[in-house]
Protein backbone atom coordinates (compact mmCIF):
# COMPACT_ATOMS: atom_id res chain seq x y z
CA UNK A 1 0.00 0.00 0.00
CA UNK A 2 1.16 3.44 -0.81
CA UNK A 3 1.15 5.99 2.37
CA UNK A 4 1.23 9.74 0.93
CA UNK A 5 3.15 12.56 2.59
CA UNK A 6 0.94 15.45 1.90
CA UNK A 7 -1.94 15.99 2.93
CA UNK A 8 -4.91 14.62 0.41
CA UNK A 9 -6.60 17.20 -1.26
CA UNK A 10 -4.30 19.76 -0.73
CA UNK A 11 -2.28 21.53 -3.65
CA UNK A 12 1.18 22.16 -3.72
CA UNK A 13 2.92 25.69 -4.76
CA UNK A 14 4.21 25.46 -8.33
CA UNK A 15 7.78 26.00 -8.87
CA UNK A 16 9.48 29.39 -8.63
CA UNK A 17 6.30 30.65 -6.80
CA UNK A 18 8.82 31.36 -3.93
CA UNK A 19 10.98 33.71 -6.43
CA UNK A 20 7.98 35.78 -7.41
CA UNK A 21 8.76 39.47 -5.43
CA UNK A 22 5.38 40.46 -3.50
CA UNK A 23 4.15 43.96 -2.87
CA UNK A 24 2.65 46.27 -5.82
CA UNK A 25 5.05 46.35 -8.98
CA UNK A 26 7.71 48.65 -9.76
CA UNK A 27 6.94 50.70 -12.78
CA UNK A 28 9.75 51.99 -14.99
CA UNK A 29 10.02 55.94 -15.36
CA UNK A 30 8.28 56.85 -18.37
CA UNK A 31 10.78 59.22 -19.93
CA UNK A 32 14.20 59.53 -19.95
CA UNK A 33 15.58 60.18 -16.46
CA UNK A 34 17.26 63.81 -16.52
CA UNK A 35 21.03 63.91 -17.49
CA UNK A 36 20.59 60.31 -19.14
CA UNK A 37 21.11 61.23 -22.83
CA UNK A 38 23.72 59.93 -25.86
CA UNK A 39 25.34 61.92 -27.58
CA UNK A 40 28.08 60.72 -30.50
CA UNK A 41 29.39 63.91 -32.04
CA UNK A 42 32.63 63.72 -29.79
CA UNK A 43 32.69 60.38 -31.44
CA UNK A 44 32.00 62.01 -35.04
CA UNK A 45 34.82 64.34 -34.34
CA UNK A 46 37.44 61.77 -33.06
CA UNK A 47 36.41 59.44 -35.89
CA UNK A 48 37.21 62.67 -38.39
CA UNK A 49 40.18 63.65 -36.61
CA UNK A 50 41.77 59.96 -36.63
CA UNK A 51 40.85 59.61 -40.20
CA UNK A 52 43.05 63.13 -41.04
CA UNK A 53 46.24 61.47 -39.47
CA UNK A 54 48.43 59.61 -41.37
CA UNK A 55 48.88 56.37 -40.41
CA UNK A 56 53.13 56.57 -40.88
CA UNK A 57 53.98 60.10 -39.29
CA UNK A 58 57.46 60.68 -40.94
CA UNK A 59 58.76 62.96 -38.32
CA UNK A 60 58.55 60.14 -35.49
CA UNK A 61 60.40 57.34 -37.69
CA UNK A 62 63.08 59.64 -38.04
CA UNK A 63 63.66 60.52 -34.37
CA UNK A 64 63.38 56.88 -33.78
CA UNK A 65 66.03 56.16 -36.36
CA UNK A 66 68.00 58.98 -34.58
CA UNK A 67 67.72 57.34 -31.28
CA UNK A 68 68.21 54.27 -31.93
CA UNK A 69 71.63 54.81 -33.94
CA UNK A 70 72.60 57.32 -30.61
CA UNK A 71 75.17 55.23 -28.62
CA UNK A 72 74.56 57.05 -25.47
CA UNK A 73 70.74 56.64 -25.74
CA UNK A 74 69.26 55.56 -22.97
CA UNK A 75 71.27 56.97 -20.20
CA UNK A 76 72.55 55.06 -18.25
CA UNK A 77 70.56 56.85 -15.61
CA UNK A 78 67.33 55.55 -17.50
CA UNK A 79 68.96 52.06 -17.47
CA UNK A 80 69.81 52.11 -13.26
CA UNK A 81 66.19 52.89 -12.95
CA UNK A 82 64.74 50.19 -15.08
CA UNK A 83 66.94 47.30 -13.80
CA UNK A 84 66.10 48.47 -10.48
CA UNK A 85 62.53 47.98 -11.35
CA UNK A 86 62.83 44.64 -12.73
CA UNK A 87 64.91 43.85 -9.93
CA UNK A 88 61.99 44.98 -7.61
CA UNK A 89 59.11 43.09 -9.66
CA UNK A 90 57.82 40.08 -8.19
CA UNK A 91 59.07 36.64 -10.30
CA UNK A 92 55.43 35.33 -11.84
CA UNK A 93 57.26 32.08 -13.10
CA UNK A 94 57.08 30.55 -9.27
CA UNK A 95 52.50 31.58 -9.09
CA UNK A 96 50.63 28.47 -9.98
CA UNK A 97 48.23 28.75 -12.65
Amino acid sequence: MITHTNNVGSTPAPLGDSLRPRGPRSTAPSGPASGDTLSTENATQLKAALAQTPAVRAEVVERAAALATDPSYPSGAVIDRIAAMIVRSPDLSNQED
